[in-house]
């Protein structure tokens, strides 16, 4: 009968023992809902530039923002809205632009460029789409450069295309990659302000 107290005592202490030992629990993912870009994870609780930085797909992009001076900005609350060109958009450009674009002495166009591709307020396609419905098939969209675009469907009637002021049409190949502050259009074409 002793022993047997000895190993329920034992045995009751070790099941104490176990219960007040920390235990760690594996963290929780949080399962993101934002499109794949250029081969990277986007994440909602990141600015757009912490999120772009990590683009394959966005690193002309990037490099344009910084030679313009406009990270600081875009990291802000905002909300923006912004209509992203990939490499391929600015590639085909004609030969020499980027470089050009990229000196200092013509950082005032650059950031009229990049500022035509960001619409202050947070428009996901789904506000887009209905504006264009609403309107009657068209959706002007004031940038922060001050010029605009129109929203128009694509010839398949869902894809949204971008009009810029010289006739030139973008469209938007992921949609609605949300941000901390905004929102991000990807889009197959550098729009470009008159």
């Amino acid at each position: 009968m002793k022993k047997s107290l000895v190993i329920l005592s034992l045995a009751g202490a070790f099941i104490f023992a176990a219960c007040e030992t920390k235990t760690e629990t594996a963290p929780v993912e949080v399962e993101n809902t934002n499109p794949m870009v250029g081969g990277a994870a986007m994440f909602d609780t990141l600015d757009i530039i912490d999120n772009a930085v990590n683009s394959a797909d966005h690193t002309t992009l990037v490099a344009a923002v910084q030679a313009a001076g406009l990270v600081e900005t875009l990291k802000t609350d905002g909300p923006f809205t912004v209509f992203a060109p990939t490499n391929d958009a600015f590639a085909a450009l004609p030969e020499g632009t980027v470089a050009n674009l990229l000196l200092p002495e013509n950082k005032e166009m650059l950031t009229k460029i990049l500022t035509y591709h960001v619409v202050s307020g947070k428009f996901d396609s789904k506000t887009v789409a209905e504006a264009i419905t609403a309107n009657g098939g068209e959706f002007t969209i004031t940038t922060v450069s001050g010029g605009n675009l129109v929203a128009k469907f694509g010839a398949n009637g869902t894809d949204i295309n971008l009009v810029d002021e010289n006739g030139g049409v973008a469209t938007v190949t992921i949609a609605d990659v949300f941000q901390k502050n905004g929102v991000i259009h990807v889009i197959n074409t550098v729009v470009l302000p008159k």
